[in-house]
């Protein structure tokens, strides 16, 4: 057993366990069944049983690797990494080393430290608990089944074998001769009697020749060696759902005009069985050519795996994060120069910067986007989306181009009989009837043109009786050379029919007349031309058709048998559709109008593919197939992609490099799609859409599942993504603008004013009572007008927006700061402060200050609601725009609990803070009404300038 180990093992990297996935796959399906069971070394008869064994002790189990979770602690915490929380914490340690550690007894303060902690817990739970949700939904929807396989094995222990390896280059112009079972094997040992075994999967080992039945599962890569009318079902890669004949010809590869072969697609390896996918009917013998990662779908997995690009979120929030915390480092260091150099107390300056640096960072910011976008999941939650990454909300509003797959998405994925047509081209239900005795009188594959045509027929006429006028004879089932398929019938007038329906072309093949209503007519070669050019019309609009012919009274040559089928009549043609889905071009239309261009990326023909875009109002310009994205170079398909509406005939890393090239253009991207092909292309996109109905592998790499495939669900995330981020950066630019006319207010005032204009306890309560208001801002209504096209992040955006609005804030500051240096001080202490200051009034020097300082305290924090509401939109606040009710109760609450702390005594006390006189409030009115008024009018400036406010 360690000699048969050995020897395994220092074959491996020859063999077909291990290698590219291109190249293995690509050998297993163009060289001869031979050579391909020699490289997977192979066994007539089955592999023995500790062959087996060490194969599988070398190679590992047949599984595909699943991605490793982090712990729960290390997923809490990095909850708390974002660029703010960050600088958050910072701050938070500064203020502890300054209020606590450094602060006199008895005068130690934690209230800065205390606030900044609970801001930074809320947002980390937020974020945790949303995550957590999403992970666990998924995790339901991902359940993994366990199988078993038959396979052949041997009880026979050769320990000394030893195998030519040698590699006989298939010759594509010859023809293999395809022996059953594993005969081209003959060269390798052969001894003692096999057995079938029922084995699970994940025992499975290259070499293993698999017994497949229909309904059973294909449990790893395999190359088919034997075949009697196999169908398998792919939909699990390619989404499609008509079954796929498979058989054991060898696949010969296209080449290139250099000599070089072109990469196979899947539809080409018509000799290949994939794990996952499923027997629909027949029987094979196969050869496993590749288990666990190194499947097709092992590999797709282990790229999933690899660490996701960044997406747009996470892109825009950095670089926002960025702009507001470079903004606070570089202000902060300013203030605290200023202040100390003007006023001498540096001690206290350090506690006011910090508290400024504070002040001017949206402590809420990781709390707003985190309780918007869980709020967003909510919303999606109540229409059948599990959303299992909550960024996604937002990058689904901000795509411009939403990439998708044609069946399923924008079709129905099912097949219905559009029209039965006799040869004139005219609707005939005698061409039906027939159609209709040859699906149901069938024993073989019954697929979905059979089921269309038994359905088509028992809404016309009562098929009951048609059955009961008819008895089966005898059939003559469908096989790929021939591509139709017969069943003969006899009528209760003893007479007999054979009635054929296959591809057209082969149709024609054996008729030698046609049916004009009855009337038979030879069958000549204008008419051959003109029932073609037909067919390639219908061919044209996205349609598939199968020609039915029929002869009365055969005399079969023995049995009935392929040999029958000939001089025929040809009764007429069935033309097939994979219908649009009925909200399909409700949906694309809906998409369009918010500036979401929808792209079709398929494996399917362009001709049908093109008839469906046509039916759906995809206007298809320009389409590229799958060749041409293999040969252009990454500039070149930059610049066609641009243009095309239509990617036909694309293999998964060609969805996938189209996909990169669109978001290298600046479009934040959308991909749709359901199969283990359209995974990767989710993986390059900003969001990846998937729904619960789609394989494992496409489920794990989407972002948003829905939980029913339409498009107008899609185009409702969209508007839902847009609300979110419009909510976002609503409270980003108005507090960024508002803090940023804060910090020149405070220069300012640091240059002209003997004293602080508000201590570092006051700014922390008006930062914190800001932004307590500022948690309804998640539930905020949004203009319509703004969910109307893409919204992105841009930090140049918030740059601008600061240097705009802020300077009007600050300005209304610095009258706040005449109004209380030359009227209302002077008023409550007795004097101006020159005269206390030449009295040595210290007593009145105090009140003066706690007067100015309570009057810039209750100004600031009107002055900043006052700017939410006014920014939070483009029309009149108010009038035009109304705001949320849960945000319009914050807000006259944050206002009336500012305005009423200097006439609470110990809180008063405590915070520095006088009662002001009522004339004051009049004076605060008054300069409000002149802000709203000149905000109103610079943010139309704005909005003219720059196209729009948010």
């Amino acid at each position: 057993m360690a000699k048969t180990r050995r020897a395994i093992q220092n074959q491996t990297n020859r063999t077909l366990d291990r290698g590219d996935l291109g190249a293995l796959l690509g050998f297993a399906a163009t060289h001869s069944e031979q050579s391909v069971c020699r490289k997977a070394r192979a066994y007539t008869g089955g592999l023995p049983i500790d062959i087996a064994q060490a194969k599988l002790d070398l190679n590992g189990p047949n599984a595909v690797s699943e991605t490793v979770e982090d712990p729960t602690v290390i997923r809490f915490l990095k909850c708390f990494a974002s660029p703010f929380t960050l600088i958050l914490l910072a701050l938070a340690a500064i203020s502890y080393i300054t209020n606590v550690v450094l602060a006199p007894s008895g005068e130690q303060d934690p209230t800065t430290v205390i606030i900044i902690a609970i801001m930074v817990l809320i947002s980390g739970i937020i974020d945790f608990v949303q995550s957590s949700r999403g992970a666990s939904a998924a995790a339901a929807l991902l359940q993994m089944v366990t199988a078993t396989t038959r396979v052949r094995r041997r009880p026979i222990n050769f320990d000394d074998f030893e195998v030519s390896h040698t590699e006989t280059p298939h010759d594509s112009s010859a023809t293999d001769s395809v022996p059953h079972a594993a005969t081209g094997t003959a060269d390798m040992p052969d001894a003692g009697s096999s057995f079938d075994k029922e084995i699970p999967f994940e025992d499975v080992v290259v070499g293993d020749l698999v017994l497949l039945a229909s309904g059973d599962m294909v449990p790893a890569d395999c190359r088919v060696l034997d075949a009697k009318d196999l169908f398998v079902n792919e939909t699990a890669l390619t989404g499609e759902s008509e079954p796929v004949e498979k058989f054991p010809t060898v696949v010969h590869a296209r080449r290139r005009a250099d000599g070089t072969r072109y990469p196979l697609s899947l539809s080409e390896c018509t000799n290949l069985l994939f794990a996952g996918t499923t027997v629909q009917s027949g029987s094979a013998t196969a050869v496993v050519v590749a288990t666990g990662d190194n499947t097709y779908v092992g590999r797709m997995s282990a790229l999933l795996r690899q660490p996701a690009t960044k997406t747009s979120f996470d892109v825009g929030l950095a670089s926002v994060s960025k702009v507001l915390v470079v903004f606070m480092l570089v202000m902060c260091p300013i203030v605290f120069i200023v202040n100390g150099t003007m006023k001498g107390a540096w001690l206290d300056a350090l506690l006011f910067s910090v508290s400024v640096a504070v002040g001017i960072t949206p402590q809420m910011l990781p709390v707003i986007v985190t309780t918007c976008l869980s709020r967003g999941a909510t919303q999606m939650a109540k229409q059948d989306v599990i959303v299992k990454t909550p960024s996604a909300i937002q990058n689904l509003g901000a795509i411009d181009i939403l990439c998708t797959d044609k069946t399923g998405t924008i079709t129905a994925d099912e097949v219905i009989l559009e029209r039965h047509l006799n040869v004139l081209g005219e609707e005939d239900e005698y061409v039906l009837r027939y159609a209709f005795l040859n699906s149901y009188f069938q024993t073989g594959l019954r697929n979905l043109i059979d089921s269309a045509i038994i359905n088509a027929t028992g809404q016309l006429t009562d098929i009951n009786h048609l059955i009961d006028s008819y008895t089966k004879v005898d059939e003559v089932p469908f096989d790929f050379e021939r591509r139709r398929m017969s069943v003969v019938v006899e009528d209760i007038t003893n007479n007999t029919h054979m009635i054929t329906k296959g591809a057209v072309e082969e149709i024609l093949s054996v008729c030698t007349s046609v049916n004009f209503k009855t009337h038979i007519s030879p069958l000549t070669n204008a008419q051959r031309q003109d029932i073609l050019r037909r067919v390639h019309d219908l061919n044209h609009e996205g349609m598939r058709v199968v020609a039915v012919a029929q002869k009365d009274n055969p005399r079969p040559v023995g049995e009935f048998g392929v040999d029958d089928e000939a001089d025929m009549t040809l009764i007429g043609y069935l033309a097939f559709l994979d219908p649009p889905k009925a909200s399909a071009a409700e949906a694309i239309k809906k998409l369009g109008e918010k500036g979401v261009c929808v792209k079709v990326l398929t494996g399917d023909n362009e001709g049908v593919a093109a008839a469906v875009c046509k039916k759906v109002g995809i206007t298809v310009d320009a389409l590229l197939l799958g060749e041409e994205v293999e040969n252009l170079s990454e500039d070149a398909l930059r610049k066609r992609v641009e243009q095309t509406q239509l990617f036909a005939k694309l293999s998964p890393m060609q969805k996938a490099r189209v996909v990169e090239a669109l978001r290298k253009n600046s479009h934040v991207v959308g991909f749709m799609g359901d199969g283990i092909n359209d995974a990767a292309a989710m993986r390059a996109s900003d969001v990846g859409i998937s729904v619960d109905t789609a394989v494992d592998v496409a489920k794990e790499s989407a972002d948003i599942i829905l939980l029913q495939k339409d498009l107008l669900v899609l185009e409702r995330g969209v508007e839902e993504g847009r609300r979110t981020y419009g909510n976002t950066i609503k409270y980003i630019k108005a507090t960024a603008s508002s803090n940023f006319g804060n910090v020149l207010s405070v220069m300012v005032a640091s240059v002209l004013l003997p004293f602080l204009p508000m201590s570092a306890l006051q700014l922390l309560l008006l930062g914190l009572a800001y932004t307590l208001t500022c948690i309804a801002i998640p539930w905020d209504t949004v203009d319509g007008s703004f969910l109307a096209r893409p919204r992105s992040w841009d930090a140049r955006s918030i740059t601008g927006f600061m240097l705009w609005i802020g300077p009007v804030s600050s300005l209304f500051d610095v009258l706040t700061f005449a109004l209380m240096f030359f009227v209302i001080s002077p008023a409550i202490a007795g004097g101006t402060w020159a005269e206390l200051a030449a009295a040595g009034n210290a007593t009145g020097q105090a009140l003066f200050i706690a007067a100015f300082q309570t009057g810039w305290f209750v100004e600031s924090m009107w002055t900043q609601t006052f700017v939410l509401h006014a920014l939070r939109t483009e029309k009149l606040p108010f009038i035009q725009s109304r705001p949320s009710a849960a945000l319009m109760i914050l807000t006259v609450a944050g206002i009336a609990a500012v305005s009423v702390l200097p006439y609470l005594p110990k809180v008063s006390e405590a915070l520095g803070l006088i009662g002001l006189p009522i004339s004051f409030f009049g004076w605060l009115l008054a300069l409000m009404l002149g802000y709203l008024v000149l905000i109103s009018i610079v943010k139309a400036l704005y909005v003219r300038r720059k196209g729009s406010l948010l």
